[in-house]
């Protein structure tokens, strides 16, 4: 309730304009015009936590409509300057910060983009979402991460707080569980485009970034057997993975063509973990006729491999040859340092955020999915290179 400075009135009084950044009024009974003494106006707090200012609080600050503060805060042309600065400068006292979910629903774009990987354990999927996020941030988008810890129950619930984030759109690498698909087919049902890299879902029509995993697990096999080994065994990963898939076919291929048998038990699988990898180096190694060289579905597993190796007493590379995949940053430290497939990981995560980026610029129904195959190079270092006989 306001009250006349001048004649104590409070049924005549009516709003006048902003007079350097205050709200000035006018008193129909005496006639004048005043400001009320200046006061630093505190967002209450609620349960005893501090309050996020919202345009309600500047708009009671400056004793002005919330209309008017979000005008003045969209830079409205019907906001004269004065006001326009009082509202910006009690925005700034308050931190007042905009609610971008609330302005996505008004807009339907939240400039907002989901990405799902399985894990942050090895380097390759920070390294793919520092590339994405670098196309991300240049086009003026923020970036939700989610985890899900190998987890299918953890990748549902990424989904769904997605979903309701309300993201205009999502890169996804799906976990080494993942058998059911409905989680990631409700985005396409709301019009949110998808972008799977790396672990793809080939049952759903949209676009794919990987690297070429036939061409690379074939020319990590050749370079075995150029290099004189004969007995090559092969550490695969999950069933559910395209990426096991690939890998082993260009592993069995690679043998096919320089006429070495494919023995099937000299193919075991991993699910990926540390555990699984070692429990496969056992079984490989100990053996009666155990391989001369492993080429692995990835570094972390090659690597298990060869610290089991070196526990056995194992020579690397004399008795036995390993080669992986992925150059992660271990493969050059370890010793001896691990030959392997070099995928352009944050070029991944590059190419995928700027296909997200274009399907989400032209629209789900006027977007035609593509399939981007990325190169892989192989880098030869201690690992697989036997000592020539003098």
């Amino acid at each position: 309730m306001i009250h006349c400075t001048k004649c104590n009135q409070v049924n005549a009084i009516s709003r006048s304009g902003i007079v350097r950044g205050k709200q000035r009024y006018y008193c129909k009974n005496c006639r004048s015009y005043f400001t009320l003494p200046e006061k630093i106006y505190v967002p209450a707090t609620v349960n005893n936590k501090k309050h996020m200012a919202t345009i309600v609080d500047i708009a009671r600050a400056l004793n002005i409509s919330k209309s008017t503060v979000s005008r003045a805060l969209h830079e409205h042309s019907d906001i004269n300057a004065q006001t326009r600065e009082a509202v910006l400068k009690m925005a700034r006292e308050l931190d007042y910060q905009p609610n971008q979910l609330a302005q996505g629903l008004v807009n339907s774009k939240t400039n907002t983009v989901g990405i799902i990987v399985p894990e942050f354990l090895t380097y390759f999927f920070p390294t793919v979402i520092i590339g994405a996020q670098e196309v991300a941030a240049a086009a003026g988008y923020n970036v939700i991460i989610c985890q899900s810890q190998e987890s299918f129950k953890t990748e549902v619930a990424n989904a769904n707080v997605l979903l309701s984030s309300r993201v205009d759109g999502v890169l996804i690498s799906m976990t080494r569980e993942t058998k059911k698909f409905e989680h990631f087919k409700t985005f396409d049902r709301y019009g949110i485009p998808v972008v799977f890299f790396n672990r793809v879902c080939e049952e759903i029509n949209t676009s794919k970034v990987l690297v070429n995993d036939y061409e690379g697990a074939f020319k990590a096999v050749e370079h075995l057997i150029v290099s004189g080994y004969k007995n090559i065994a092969h550490i695969g990963g999950p069933s559910v993975l395209r990426i096991t898939y690939n890998r082993l076919n260009g592993y069995m291929d690679a043998l096919k063509k320089y006429k070495l048998p494919v023995k099937k038990d000299m193919i075991v699988y991993s699910d990926l973990s540390p555990k699984a990898a070692l429990q496969c180096a056992e079984k490989l190694l100990s053996r009666k006729n155990r391989p001369d060289a492993v080429f692995c579905v990835n570094d972390p597993t090659a690597i298990q491999l060869m610290l089991y190796a070196k526990k056995k007493g194992i020579k690397i590379p004399d008795e036995l040859g390993v080669v992986g995949f992925s150059n992660d940053p271990m493969a050059a430290v370890i010793e001896p340092s691990l030959t392997t497939v070099e995928q352009p990981v944050a070029d991944m995560g590059r190419a995928a955020m700027r296909i997200l980026l274009d399907t989400i610029k032209k629209g789900v129904n006027d977007f035609v999915p593509v399939r981007q195959s990325l190169q892989t190079s192989l880098i030869v270092r201690q690992s697989s290179v036997r000592k020539q006989p003098t």
